[in-house]
């Protein structure tokens, strides 16, 4: 039998001790926060659907807990940068990130990263799905439906133009798939976020872009561009007319771009369950979910474990993808 000496027992206690002391400074930091002004950090220029979607969050977060919620834009890198940036800050909860499908993708996309989207944050909660749709400029493009689309871009010469905000995003991947799927060949344009590519495609620098409905929507209600198909599998209760892709003829198209918020890991898990009641109780309220179904969101919130298992499945099923459309970036 082994015997346990006095050394040992007091390493034991010792241990006890830091870990009670580390849980108990864990629980402090959590019944002070907040104490200061949150940072929500947007991996986009301003103007475009998370940028949107992250003020009218913050703006009611601000009133929930009694503190600022400062949206900070830090775009680049197909969204990688702004995420790099809050999977390396203190995990103290006052940096957060509004995370977006595109994570998932730039995880195969890009060949090496400086974090790892789902060891480096802790999921929150998501905030709401918004459908990608295809638009043209109305009064540079005369296809009035994805088939003459489609028949434009095989005769054209050069090569018709399709617009992203940033390469290894959503809309660069369904780029890719409309292409394996028609047969057309296009240019793909990246861009740093959706503000500035629908000021091209606006000028008509552009041909089209697969952009989220938020924010194009004003531009398709004013009549300058035209929407030809959603890439989701139901229609959008925002375009109820606008046909998807696969009713277009496009067997297969179903994707739409989830937005949430994330922390840094090591963010103590009381924070994360007051920041999850606090989301939760905002995507729910009537007001905040008119303001999205107008801007053409489906609100959506989830608990921080169903957050974490649509990452995962996701993660897996556009690493295929991927492959599929040989997108690689250094």
């Amino acid at each position: 039998m082994r015997t346990i000496t006095n050394r040992t027992v007091g390493r034991i206690l010792g241990l006890t001790m830091f870990a009670a002391g580390v849980c108990g400074a864990s629980t402090a930091m959590a019944q002070d926060w907040p104490a200061k002004p949150i940072s929500l950090v947007v991996p986009f220029p301003s103007g475009g659907t998370t940028d949107i979607l992250a003020r009218t969050l913050g703006d009611q977060l601000s009133k929930a807990l009694g503190q600022p919620v400062i949206v900070e834009n830090r775009p680049g890198a197909g969204a990688t940068v702004g995420a790099d940036y809050v999977a390396k800050a203190k995990p103290d909860g006052y940096t957060l990130l509004m995370g977006a499908l595109h994570h998932t993708i730039a995880t195969s996309v890009y060949k090496k990263l400086p974090y790892s989207f789902q060891k480096d944050l802790v999921p929150v909660s998501t905030l709401a799905m918004v459908p990608n749709v295809l638009v043209i400029n109305s009064a540079k493009t005369p296809a009035r439906n994805v088939a003459e689309l489609v028949t434009l871009a095989k005769k054209a010469s050069p090569e018709l133009s399709y617009g992203s905000n940033g390469n290894g995003t959503a809309q660069h991947l369904i780029g890719t798939q409309f292409q394996a799927t028609t047969g057309a060949k296009l240019l793909h344009v990246p861009y740093k976020g959706s503000g500035p590519l629908t000021t091209d495609l606006l000028g008509g620098q552009v041909t089209m872009s697969f952009d989220t409905l938020t924010t194009v929507l004003p531009h398709i209600k004013s009549g300058k561009l035209k929407a030809l198909a959603v890439t989701t599998a139901k229609r959008s209760s925002a375009l109820p007319d606008v046909p998807t892709m696969e009713e277009s003829g496009l067997k297969g198209f179903d994707i739409g771009t989830w937005f949430g918020v994330l922390a840094p890991a090591a963010t103590p898990k009381p924070i994360v369950t007051r920041l999850n009641a606090e989301i939760v109780r905002i995507v729910s309220s009537p007001d905040f979910q008119q303001r999205m179904i107008a801007a053409g969101a489906e609100p959506m919130s989830s608990t921080p474990e169903a957050f974490a298992k649509r990452i995962n499945d996701e993660t897996g099923k556009f690493a295929v993808l991927v492959k599929e459309g040989n997108v690689t970036i250094e």
